[in-house]
């Protein structure tokens, strides 16, 4: 079904400045598109891969944006990468949720939550996020030293669109706003390598936060006294630790396990045919003489 125009575009106070950003990736491009339109900018593509990108040209053009071909060095020099899979789209800045609307909205029925205590390699974010969308979880907290963090452009793609599928939101004391959580009756469970329960068939509550820590440094201590619990995942006792997003996608697993999936649309099955009949003619029965075994 054709979707109608979007609306015009308002100048308000967080684009009035004339700041943008920038996102990079084929799903991650599609994602913005298809959830937050009214902040798309420009689309650049490589005009080398315009076959292999016509669905999303055509979707950007159907929303009336300005779209132009470019070859694969400028859009490299415009990403700072290589990895930007022949796709820029330039978009008004991302609005995060305040942390005190996110603890209000936890505080008033269901929800499962991530945070992240400092971690700061793209890579592992965006994987994070990828999972997190992927298992219906509903929002992430990212926590840092002063400045905001922001979230960055590599990770934005490496969630392969996850990144707009979540409430995100940021703060420069994650312990408080956990504190704040906590005193609201969410739980809040830390993943530790040292965690005294285990992470898999852990009773996570019906409105959880399941934190993650430095990949090096893990979590604060300020962050941990906070927790209602500190769970791991066993292994072999061969290395130390899992990757914080590889331990991240088990633990998330295992937090929505039991939660509500949203339904998927039937799809129409065919009816099935009959079994072929057999050709071949039925073989006799063995004469009470002929069994194996029959002494003669």
């Amino acid at each position: 079904m054709n979707r109608p125009p979007p609306p015009s575009k308002p100048v308000s106070a967080r684009d009035a400045s004339g700041a943008t950003e920038l996102v990079y990736g084929v799903r991650a491009a599609l994602a913005v598109l298809d959830v937050r339109a009214q902040d798309a900018v420009e689309l650049e593509f490589d005009r080398a891969q315009e076959r292999e990108l016509s669905p999303l040209i055509e979707r950007a053009r159907s929303l009336r944006l300005p779209v132009r071909g470019a070859d694969e060095p400028s859009l490299r020099r415009l990403a700072r990468t290589h990895n930007h899979e022949g796709v820029a789209l330039r978009t008004r800045p991302r609005v995060w949720t305040p942390t005190r609307s996110l603890v209000d909205r936890f505080a008033t029925g269901k929800g499962a939550m991530i945070a992240l205590d400092r971690v700061r390699n793209a890579y592992n974010i965006g994987a994070i996020l990828r999972s997190a969308a992927f298992f219906g979880i509903d929002a992430a907290l990212f926590g840092s030293r002063a400045p905001d963090p922001d979230l960055p452009e590599d990770a934005v793609r490496v969630a392969e669109g996850g990144a707009e599928h979540l409430a995100l939101a940021r703060t420069t004391d994650l312990a408080d706003t956990l504190s704040r959580l906590r005193a609201k009756g969410v739980q809040i469970v830390v993943a530790e390598s040292d965690g005294s329960q285990d992470a898999i068939g852990f009773a996570f509550a019906e409105r959880a936060v399941l934190v993650l820590g430095h990949e090096r440094e893990g979590v604060s201590e300020r962050v941990r006294a906070q927790c209602d619990a500190v769970v791991a995942i066993g292994g072999t006792g061969n290395v130390g630790s899992l990757n914080v997003a590889i331990a991240a996608s088990l633990m998330i697993s295992e937090l929505v396990r039991g939660r509500a999936k949203p339904a998927r649309a039937a799809q129409p099955s065919a009816a099935k045919p009959p079994p072929p009949s057999d050709p071949r003619p039925p073989s006799p029965k063995p004469r009470r003489d002929d069994r194996p075994g029959r002494r003669r």
